[in-house]
């Protein structure tokens, strides 16, 4: 595959933040929306490192990975908001998206559910399943909150034993919904478990999208040419509420004014402006660009129609 340009990751991360913007403060969206602003650079440099043959699973902060992966942002929006052209016929709203065509097996608003499945679809894929291509890897993101939880110690510990094709991917963003990492976690990574039921792991800073893309190459391929699992963490930190419209009153300003000094978006825009690879002027059109395309997003996403009755009970059992 082709690798994506700076220019092509800033501008997909900067997609993103506009999609995510202007979904929690669009009315009709769906409630209690979650939001992975400050997240981009974590999704946006594994994604680009993954093929067209290997499948995803992600959380309930699944925009990020869904947008880099190519979905739509105005299909998505429509799913938020209960519309017919979204990606499942507005049955998901923003927290249960799949997308076939996209490699995207579900998004799961369950803490840890998507780590249920990663070894599963990787068993599909590892045996020839009739959904899977030769040679596809799954890549499962979850956040540190979700390493909390029993699942997370079963899944790792089912895919080494069967030396299973996982790409474990932690967005460790230093909160569990309204709690502190340190307040549940006796280490500062997560990495420290992976280890302990044997993957080979590693820790990267998540706000650094150069970064963190360089680990996602090196990981994808080890888990493609090993067949064995992997770990990668990302250290990146969440920078709105748990879900809209929390304001975030439990959290110390001081800390998250540091992290928002290291915002993914703005560490790469000033990187290539530095380095003369985007200039002032290229900028204004690529905003103005990220903008058009979430505006018309929106629209689509309004004038999409309702579901019919109808629909009610289709896609409901097997």
């Amino acid at each position: 595959m082709p690798q994506p340009t700076r220019l092509s990751m800033l501008e997909t991360m900067m997609l993103i933040r506009a999609h995510e913007e202007m979904l929690a403060t669009t009315a009709g969206a769906a409630p209690g929306t979650c939001t992975a602003v400050g997240q981009e650079a974590a999704a946006v440099g594994v994604v680009a490192a993954l093929q067209p043959r290997d499948r995803i699973l992600t959380n309930h902060r699944s925009a990020g990975h869904l947008l880099a992966r190519g979905a739509d942002s105005g299909r998505l929006m429509a799913e938020a908001m209960g519309r017919v052209d979204g990606y499942c016929g507005g049955k998901s709203g923003s927290l249960h998206v799949s997308a076939k065509e996209l490699g995207v097996v579900l998004t799961s608003t369950i803490v840890g559910g998507e780590l249920s499945l990663a070894p599963g679809v990787a068993l599909a894929q590892k045996m020839g399943g009739a959904l899977t291509e030769p040679g596809g890897i799954t890549t499962v993101f979850f956040g540190d909150g979700a390493a909390c939880e029993g699942i997370f110690h079963e899944s790792l510990n089912l895919a080494v034993t069967w030396q299973l094709p996982v790409l474990y991917v932690c967005e460790n963003n230093q909160w569990q919904a309204f709690v502190r990492r340190d307040e549940t976690m006796p280490h500062e990574h997560v990495r420290v478990w992976a280890e302990g039921h044997g993957l080979p792991s590693v820790t990267v800073d998540g706000n650094d999208v150069e970064a963190v893309h360089a680990a996602a190459r090196r990981a994808a391929e080890q888990v493609r040419t090993s067949g064995r699992p992997y770990f990668l963490e990302l250290v990146t930190y969440r920078q709105r509420g748990h879900f809209e419209p929390d304001d975030q009153a439990y959290v110390d300003r001081d800390e998250l004014a540091r992290w928002k000094a290291r915002d993914p978006i703005a560490l790469m825009r000033e990187r290539l402006l530095a380095e003369g690879e985007l200039a002032r002027g290229e900028l204004a059109h690529l905003e103005q660009r990220v903008a058009a395309t979430v505006q018309a997003a929106l629209e689509f996403a309004k004038n999409s129609p309702w579901p019919a009755l109808s629909e009610l009970t289709t896609h409901v059992y097997a």
